[in-house]
This record gives structure tokens, sequence and C-alpha cells, in this order.
């Protein structure tokens, strides 16, 4: 990064607590443009699954700007190397434009990425490797991980294979290689996490995703596959792309497909708390928000612990 560079605003927290409307806000009030962080956004026609809500980017009659949101194509790979060079591009345009960059999003390993460098993106691919694995169950590839290592790269049991195949990768290349370095020089950045209390998060999960149903969710996925994607694709996605593909093609009913993408989504909420915590424990300074004091209320102690920013008019 250059000498004019602007201290990072990060919104984050777990699904459902609010973050892009405070983003939207905090955006607003400091003449500022937000630069996603969702690992799903990026993707085109998957607007309902991902809760993209574009509608939330509108302010006071004003749209604000927003950045690495429907960059790609859906069945299309993109990964955390991608993620951290197109970051660095749009960051420099927002700075260089005298504007506040705001980085939103729950992806605790795209935040941390961006903010020191992930150097496990940088593990060569082994297609070998990964033919060997390909038929391995998801038991014996997890027992093929350190649980050192698999806490660092938020591997569970919900991990998908591909995932899971990748992390066996850095794992075996770990075993006669060294891991590059992190940046020298971390990107300066107020981290700000929205909490809420665990019934309150899991209320909001069951409400969002009983309108997300409603509001047209299931038909998204029929439109995907239409596309001409595989289900195999959706279900790499994960989540809703997962169960309600399962649901699509006949493979569960639809009760048990709400029930099943409710406890999966309260669960990735933890998975995301858990991994704040972690960065806390790394030596981040997090600053945590409580969402039941309002947005109002968030947004003037993003506004005085950013610093002396100078806000709009």
């Amino acid at each position: 990064m250059t000498g004019n560079t602007k201290k990072l605003i990060v919104i984050t927290g777990p699904t459902a607590v609010g973050k892009t409307r405070l983003a939207v806000a905090v955006a607003h009030a400091l003449d500022g443009e937000i630069i996603n962080a969702d690992s799903r956004q990026v993707y085109r026609q998957m607007d309902i699954g991902t809760g993209k809500d574009l509608q939330d980017y509108y302010i006071a009659g004003h749209q604000i700007p927003y950045h690495l949101i429907d960059i790609k194509e859906p069945g299309e790979q993109y990964n955390i190397k991608e993620y951290q060079r197109d970051f660095e591009q749009v960051y420099k345009q927002i700075v260089a434009a005298g504007k506040q960059p705001v980085l939103c999003g729950g992806s605790g390993l795209y935040i941390e990425s961006v903010l020191e460098g992930n150097p496990y993106a940088f593990v060569p691919v082994n297609e070998a490797l990964r033919q060997q694995l390909a038929d391995e169950s998801k038991a014996r590839l997890m027992s093929m991980i350190s649980p050192e290592l698999a806490a660092q790269l938020n591997i569970t049991s919900l991990t998908t294979t591909k995932r899971l195949i990748r992390a066996v990768e850095i794992s075996q290349y770990l075993q006669t290689h060294n891991l590059p370095a992190k940046k020298s020089k971390p990107l300066p950045a107020d981290i700000f996490v929205v909490t809420l209390p665990r019934q309150q998060v899991m209320a909001r999960i069951r409400q969002r995703l009983e309108e997300r149903l409603q509001n047209g969710l299931i038909e998204e996925v029929n439109k995907l596959l239409d596309m001409g994607l595989q289900p195999e694709q959706l279900l790499y996605y994960g989540l809703e792309y997962r169960w309600v593909t399962l649901y699509v093609l006949g493979e569960i009913d639809y009760d048990y497909m709400v029930e099943r993408l409710n406890i999966a989504i309260r669960q990735f909420a933890k998975r995301q708390m858990t991994w704040f915590r972690r960065m806390e424990k790394k030596g981040y300074s997090l600053h945590w928000l409580d969402a039941t004091s309002g947005r109002e209320a968030m947004l003037q102690e993003v506004l005085q612990k950013a610093g002396n920013k100078k806000s709009r008019s």
C-alpha cells in the first residue's frame, strides 16, 4: 500500500445481525464505499440465497457504492488469492478517490486475509493428490488434517469435501515446505463485530429463512439449474443452495429441508463467532457492538472509535 493509505473500517459479525445496514450508514456518514467480504456474494444470479439485499445500499435517497459483488458467473471458481488481489485493487481505487473504504461481510477468512495476507492461498495445487483423494470419505480426509491446521483453516465435520481435500493438500505441502510469509505491515484497520444475544440470532435466522423461501429462494435454485449448473456445483456453495437443491431434486421433503437448513445456518453463525474470538486471541483489536442498542447507537460508536474522521454534513 502507498503513503496515502486510509485506515480501513471493518464491519463484521455472524449472519443475520444487520451488518450491511450499519456499514451503509457508516459509509454514508464518512463519504465512503463498501467492499464486500462475503465469499458467495461475488456470484451473479445468486441473490436471495446469499442475502445480497442490494436495496439496503440506498440511504436518504443516495446509493452507497459497493464492490466485489456480482463479479463472477455462478459455477465459476473464485479463491482467496483472487479475492486478495481484487480487494487490493478496489481498496487503492477508493483511497485514491479520497473516499473511506468500509469492508463489510461475515467471512473471517476473507477479512483476515486482506488485513495481513493468507499464506495458505499461495500453497500450490497438487492435481495428482486431488485425484488420489477424490473418492475418500470426509471422515478419512478429516483424519489426515492435524487439529491445529483444522482450527487455522476453520475446518469442521460440516466442511465440504472439496475444502477438506484442499486442507490435506496444504498439510502435505507443509511437510516439506515452509509457509510463505505474511505481509510485513498489516493493513491498518478498525474492526467492529456486530453481536446479538444467541436467542435473538436464532430467531432472526429462522425469520429470515422463512422470508427468503417466500420471496423466491426455491425459484432461484431452479433458475440456476435451468441455466445449466449441475447440482454438484450448487451443493458446493453450501447452506441455502445445498439444502434447497436437495429438495428440488426430490431427495428430501420441504419440512426436513427447512429444519436442516435452519440448523445449518445456526451452526454457521456459531463458527463465525468462533473465528472472530480466535482473531482476538491472535492479537487483533476487535470492537464488539451490541445490536440491541440500535443502529444509530452503533453508528455513533463506530464514528467515535474509528477516530477523527470527517463525516458528511
